[in-house]
């Protein structure tokens, strides 16, 4: 029996072809704003790292929040992370970036405009034939609102995949105070100002990517139901996807 999912989480035809186009070198995904004359091209698909998810369970949340200092400051329990409902096969995955490029000029310079369109994590290479939204362990979707995208939000701009098991050592880093402010983090700095956390007591790995305003979490699944690829795309309200 081939997989016919959700009506309330599959993704509509703009978003669809969004997610199709985005990892697709040389599609066109729009034009520069106020430049109908200049498209947003995708330009390349970047492999970041890898991340290792022996639970199996899968955060895709902020690594911090900027409402729970207070918590942090002090050492406190803040409320938990966005995990996804989904369980994948504990393994080793690959991230992936794709880029956008939309040429501009501002205040007489030349911008190249380079974008990040979406990050996936890469579960197969088996074909998608379809996509939905990811919900999380605590979304109802007997609440979900036609039209409303579960999601997560950032107010740093910052997302990332990691381990559930493991997520109050790896998120550590980015929850550290001193004298009041943030310190700075013992992480690994990957490309594009990307990090990495790794705990090697449960082999287990927190990767960071950029994800304005937050995230939407989308599933490509494949003809028999299983998930191939995890797509996080712009938590800006209107974006496509």
């Amino acid at each position: 029996m081939e997989w016919v999912g959700d009506a309330r989480l599959t993704a509509g035809p703009e978003a669809t072809w969004y997610l199709e186009m985005a990892f697709t070198p040389g599609a066109h995904l729009g034009t520069v704003y106020d430049d109908p004359t200049t498209p947003i091209v995708v330009t390349g698909i970047e492999e970041l790292t890898t991340i290792r998810v022996p639970s199996g369970r899968l955060v895709v949340d902020a690594p911090w929040h900027d409402d729970q200092a207070w918590e942090y400051r002090r050492g406190l329990p803040a409320r938990p992370p966005r995990e996804l409902a989904l369980r994948i096969p504990p393994g080793v995955y690959r991230v992936e970036i794709a880029w956008t490029a939309g040429p501009y000029e501002f205040m007489g310079e030349h911008v190249d405009g380079v974008q990040c369109a979406a990050t996936r994590l890469c579960i197969s290479d088996a074909p998608v034939v379809g996509w939905e939204m990811g919900l999380g362990v605590e979304d109802d979707i007997a609440r979900l609102q036609p039209g409303k995208q579960p999601r997560f939000f950032s107010d740093a701009n910052v997302g990332c995949f990691a381990d559930a098991g493991a997520w109050t050592t790896l998120s550590a880093p980015f929850r550290m105070f001193m004298d009041g402010v943030p310190g700075p983090r013992d992480t690994e700095q990957l490309a594009d100002g990307c990090e990495r956390v790794c705990d090697e007591s449960q082999q287990a790995d927190l990767v960071t990517f950029w994800a304005e305003s937050g995230g939407v979490v989308w599933l490509g699944r494949t003809k028999t139901g299983d998930v191939a690829t995890i797509v996080v795309t712009s938590g800006m309200p209107g974006a496509k996807a």
